[in-house]
């Protein structure tokens, strides 16, 4: 079977998936080549997925000519959009190529020399779309990766949040479309890709007695401390160990040689958790125990809880002599990794003078100086 070449117009349609080609492969195997395909200029014009099919099943195909009624350009477009379930985003994508095709924007289409003239006002109405979503096809199209454009085209990613991914440096798309290939939704997918990790921002020039943090700590296995919220590197970006430890010199340069380190810890990295506390200059003392009261998923048993590590640099007791129970029963909230604010109050009731700072912060609180990439 000699091989055929697709049609420049042809190509500016998304091929089909690897499941609806795989469904495709199958009918053809069971009741034949239901369809003829369609030949103009000695390409395929319609028929590129069955073409294919047949070449992966051994099937001759079945030819025939396009009729020449009407345009080239309006029959390829009928012929997509009555078979193929296409999303306006993947709509625009197509709308944008065809009227791109001539100004040659996108050199992977090759047009030939004979194509038509197509405006985007004519794109845009033989396709049923905006003229905001054509718009930001074409910004997918002239400053996004392959991969970017790719996605759109798959129905992964609506083309008007595309259009501003397309705006980011190249890598940061890639890591964008990537985290969608993953699995994750777009919207979070851009989000994490947009913001930098803790330890790609500034540290504050000042001292501090009191530190408190709650890193985002990377596990070795994902699945571990998986609930309904998903793993905590759909939420935010994740640190590894080694990362952590690398902070070390930083965090040293924060305190006081007389300063208090609070620490949370996840159970399943206790043990690697005290590689970051020796980094970091501290030494562990004692711990606080959160019974968040409604369980979590895990591999052993069905954790409820998570440690608060006490860690001192120094001699750094506490201002009071009041005792807290060290297991605090608090439901926690359905938002992810976020911590009750009655352990920020009971630090303020030991230590009640010094400067304290909290690291990997999500919010500002009075008293208190916040770092971190969510503040």
């Amino acid at each position: 079977m000699s091989s055929m070449k697709f049609h420049e117009l042809a190509n500016i349609f998304p091929m089909m998936s690897a499941s609806e080609l795989a469904a495709l492969r199958a009918d053809i195997a069971k009741h034949g080549l239901r369809e003829p395909i369609i030949l103009a200029e000695g390409k395929i014009a319609d028929g590129r997925n069955r073409y294919n099919a047949c070449v992966e099943l051994g099937v001759e195909p079945r030819f025939e000519a396009w009729d020449g009624i009407g345009s080239l350009v309006a029959f390829i477009v009928s012929m997509n959009l009555h078979r193929r379930h296409l999303n306006e985003s993947q709509r625009a994508m197509v709308a944008a190529k065809l009227a791109n095709m001539r100004q040659g924007a996108r050199t992977d289409l090759q047009p030939s020399a004979n194509l038509p003239e197509v405006g985007q006002p004519e794109a845009a109405q033989m396709l049923s779309v905006g003229e905001r979503s054509l718009r930001s096809a074409k910004k997918v199209l002239t400053s996004g990766t392959p991969e970017l454009a790719r996605a759109v085209e798959q129905g992964k990613v609506a083309v008007s949040l595309a259009a501003i991914a397309a705006q980011l440096p190249e890598e940061k798309q890639i890591e964008f479309t990537s985290q969608v290939e993953a699995g994750e939704k777009p919207r979070n997918a851009y989000r994490k890709a947009t913001q930098p990790k803790p330890n790609e921002i500034e540290m504050p020039d000042g001292k501090y007695r009191i530190l408190y943090a709650d890193p985002p700590w990377k596990y070795s296995d994902e699945r571990v401390g998986l609930d309904q919220y998903g793993p905590a590197a759909r939420h935010y970006p994740t640190m590894t160990i080694e990362e952590l430890c690398g902070m070390g010199e930083q965090v040293k340069e924060l305190a006081y040689s007389n300063s208090v380190l609070f620490l949370w810890v996840p159970s399943p990295i206790l043990e690697d958790s005290f590689k970051v506390v020796g980094a970091w200059g501290f030494k562990y003392k004692t711990s606080f125990v959160w019974d968040k009261v409604r369980k979590n998923f895990g591999h052993y048993n069905a954790p409820a809880h998570e440690i608060l590590l006490v860690c001192t640099r120094g001699s750094c007791t506490p201002d009071s002599d009041k005792k807290f129970d060290s297991v605090q029963s608090i439901e926690r909230s359905d938002r992810h990794s976020e911590k009750p604010d009655e352990f920020r109050q009971i630090i303020d009731t030991l230590y009640t003078h010094g400067k304290r700072i909290e690291l990997f912060a999500r919010n500002e609180r009075e008293g208190w100086e916040a770092w971190g990439n969510e503040v």
